[in-house]
């Protein structure tokens, strides 16, 4: 390798308290603009905070799911910074003493290697509002419901050495929080956002000068953003230039990144320990009655579906790992009476479906139970795997069940014997060329030579004959000719 590349990421995850970190403000996504923000939000003078202690609870599962150290004490600082949407002026955050100290992470890459990738800390802090910049003639709107939402930041070592790493990692901690019930994950509601630290060095070389790409809030948008960067150093680097330390941001819709501002040191924050509020003191009786409460977490589920299901190691991961998708299979394979066939049509046609309609598992049109009914249809025979798509299709469009769309559609497979081997004797009574061609060839190249037959039989049947019927009737009435 002529160039290395060192990434550590920032991870900031909004806990699923009701209320705010320091405020009885609800935290529900979709209200309309400054509806949640309280005077306490907005740090008026005469209010003080009061911590959450839900958000602290959440912080600790975390960090002992990650094998973390919990600090015995912790202390909020201040985070002094102007922009827009921070009505405060500073950020109430986490530095000198975080809650969730060193700890790690293991991920699996495509080819099967696993590697640990180290965690420096997780702090808790206040989340801040949102700018808006859509309708608004060349100004922006400030929404300030996000602000004071409480957030656990988790703060990676630059272990990670290419874009399917970091990618790797960061499904693994949303695998990880969504599963703890800490943080329902969905990106496309900033839930979960990346900051992405990127430099390259020479291998062997010191660190290079990395920039901060933020704020990304889709898996595939951080893949294609260190891609960029990656090339856009190399290429600075080799014409002759430097790389600046800097923070940037990437449009995952232009597929272009630009820089926003010189990168800030801790020192330029002027961070203080907050004056109104007190050091927390967690007691060691208090961690472990957490632990004990601890849900199942993604590396033991994903070990029960291949012994429980008997899924291999790959559709095991793929089920397992994100803990809506697995509640989804988890309850479709239990009403659908065949657990392999269920496991196919969630990573084959609905994963495909929910991909390109830009849907997580949790937003499927398609529940779990409506799955588990055209799956049960398909494993007793009622329709064949071909007919299953247009029931498919039928529920994912309109709604309804699988039993309801088969008999308004006239779906139902024709099984009965004696009806397809009328049919099979009609095609072969009308095609002696082919079957004087199946009589003559090799019987290596026999079996080839069947689809002609299926082909006509399938067409005189509406494609509702039983496939599998249909071939073992053919076969035998065919080496009856020879």
């Amino acid at each position: 390798m002529e160039w290395e590349t060192v990434i550590g990421l920032e991870v900031h995850a909004q806990l699923a308290t009701k209320s705010k970190i320091f405020s009885g403000s609800s935290t529900t996504f979709g209200a309309e603009p400054n509806t949640q923000a309280s005077a306490l939000d907005l740090a008026m003078p005469g209010t003080l905070p009061v911590p959450n202690e839900q958000a602290y609870r959440y912080a600790i599962m975390f960090g002992l799911a990650i094998d973390a150290d919990i600090a015995r004490t912790s202390v909020f600082e201040r985070k002094n910074y102007f922009y827009p949407d921070l009505p405060k002026a500073y950020q109430t955050t986490q530095l000198e003493k975080p809650i969730v100290g060193p700890g790690h992470v293991e991920i699996e890459l495509a080819d099967g290697t696993k590697k640990t990738i180290r965690i420096h800390h997780a702090h808790l802090e206040e989340d801040a509002g949102k700018s808006l910049h859509e309708d608004f003639h060349g100004m922006s709107g400030i929404d300030l419901n996000r602000a004071g939402t409480p957030l656990v930041e988790i703060v990676s070592e630059p272990d990670m050495r290419s874009s399917e790493e970091a990618v790797a990692f960061a499904k693994k901690l949303h695998s990880i929080v969504t599963s703890l019930g800490i943080c329902d994950g969905e990106m496309s509601q900033g839930s979960m956002r990346f900051d992405v630290n990127i430099s390259v060095r020479k291998p062997g070389e010191e660190l290079g000068t990395r920039t901060e790409t933020k704020n990304l809030n889709s898996f595939r948008f951080m893949e294609d953003a260190i891609k960029l960067e990656v090339e856009r150093q190399i290429d600075l680097i080799e014409d002759g230039g430097k790389v600046i330390q800097e923070t940037r941001l990437y449009n995952g819709d232009t597929k272009q990144a630009r820089s926003m501002r010189s990168k800030e040191e801790a020192n330029d924050y002027r961070y203080f320990p907050c004056p109104d509020l007190l050091p927390v003191v967690i007691e060691d009786d208090y961690i472990e009655s957490i632990r004990k409460e601890l849900p199942e977490l993604p590396d033991a589920r994903q070990e029960r579906f291949i012994t429980q299901y008997g899924l291999s190691s790959y559709d095991a991961s793929a089920l397992g790992s994100d803990a809506n998708m697995a509640l989804y299979f988890e309850t479709a394979a239990k009403d659908s009476g065949d657990t392999k066939l269920t496991a196919n049509w969630i990573m084959g046609e609905l994963s495909a479906r929910l991909n390109s309609a830009d849907l997580s598992i949790k937003h499927s049109p398609l529940s779990a139970e409506q799955l588990a009914g055209m799956v049960s249809r398909i494993a007793d025979g009622t329709i064949s795997s071909k007919m299953a798509k247009q029931v498919f299709d039928g529920m994912w469009n309109n709604g309804g069940d699988a039993d309801s769309i088969i008999e308004d559609q006239g779906l139902k497979q024709v099984s009965d014997s004696g009806a397809i081997e009328a049919m099979v004797d009609e095609v072969i009574a009308n095609s002696d060329k082919q079957v004087d061609n199946f009589r003559n060839a090799d019987e290596s190249k026999r079996p080839k030579m069947l689809g002609y037959f299926v082909g006509q039989i399938m067409k005189a049947s509406k494609g509702q004959a039983n496939p599998q019927q249909v071939n073992e009737i053919l076969l035998k009435k065919l080496n009856d000719l020879l």
